[in-house]
């Protein structure tokens, strides 16, 4: 019995050991893969500082999620602080903060369109994706809008952005369960042509690259990758899913104003209702006929 008892202890702490290794070595090769260099080629846009661009940019900054981050004054917040052990604090994108004020014209299209530093590191926390395809209008806009933001020290901490993940989490980013913006961009798509706004299914589709950090590239939602735990997954947003909830724009957009459903209940707090409530009806409406014309076929119901 002795004998019995001592080899499965051996046994489980021989797992626990491989387990053991395993995670380490994940969490060596995440370091690593934090610390690659990506080279990408990286083409200027034009910043117009006239009352026009600074306005379009002020908008698009307060609802793409960029003031969900980084606050209304650029200074940065604490974006997640989960029990879990995941530590999100934005960093200070005024040219109070010093790295921020040694940024170049390139330097802002590299992070914000490819999510990459300027030293060529991936930026870890950046849902680039989702601003890969902003027009060379819209995306120099925001930057305009960002660059005229008064100075100012970090909101919280020393301004510079802090990322804290578990081991867990560090080892499968290590081995590529979790991806950085950078591995999810295909950094050679041109961005999108300058389009008007306009309540069209045509322009929901520009709209619609917003969504695609928590939601997916096409739309069917699922577990957001390196989210915290107890996140939820996020919805399904072709035909045949939770946009059956929505039967006119008018109920959509009511729910992205308040956070509530048409049947009264909340929807999940993880949706940036901050920035979402600050999008134009025309925006929304034009989301929204996007989102209703997608194939039926793709849906999940």
């Amino acid at each position: 019995m002795k004998r019995v008892v001592r080899i499965g202890l051996m046994a489980v702490a021989g797992l626990a050991l491989a387990a053991g290794l395993v995670l380490a070595t994940g969490v060596v090769l995440g370091q690593r893969k934090a610390m690659r260099n990506i080279a990408v080629d990286v083409a200027p846009v034009a910043y117009r500082s006239d009352a026009a661009s600074l306005a379009r940019g002020q908008y698009l900054y307060e609802s793409r999620g960029c003031m969900e981050c980084h606050g209304t004054d650029g200074r940065g917040r604490v974006v997640i602080d989960d029990p879990g052990g995941v530590f999100v604090r934005a960093t200070n994108i005024t040219a109070g903060n010093p790295e921020i004020a040694r940024y170049g014209d390139l330097d802002w299209v590299r992070a914000i369109r490819h999510g990459v530093a300027p030293s060529g590191r991936p930026l870890l926390i950046m849902p680039s994706e989702d601003y890969n395809q902003l027009s060379d209008e819209d995306l120099g806009a925001v930057i305009a809008y960002v660059r005229s933001l008064p100075p100012g020290n970090g909101a919280e901490g020393d301004g510079r952005g802090e990322v804290r993940l578990p081991l867990l989490v560090r080892a499968l980013y290590g081995y590529g369960k979790i991806p950085d913006a950078a591995e999810k961009i295909d950094h050679g798509r041109p961005p999108s042509p300058p389009l008007a706004p306009a309540p069209t299914a045509a322009y929901g589709a520009y709209v619609a690259n917003a969504c695609i950090g928590c939601h997916g590239a096409n739309l069917a939602g699922g577990k957001i990758p390196g989210a915290p735990p107890d996140w939820p997954p996020a919805a399904d947003l072709r035909p045949g899913a939770v946009m059956l909830r929505y039967g006119t724009p008018e109920r959509f957009i009511a729910m992205m104003r308040t956070g509530m459903r048409p049947n009264g209940s909340p929807v999940s707090k993880v949706m940036p209702f901050e920035s979402l409530a600050k999008m134009s009806d025309t925006d929304l409406t034009a989301l929204y006929l996007h989102l209703k014309a997608l194939p039926v076929t793709q849906a999940s119901r």
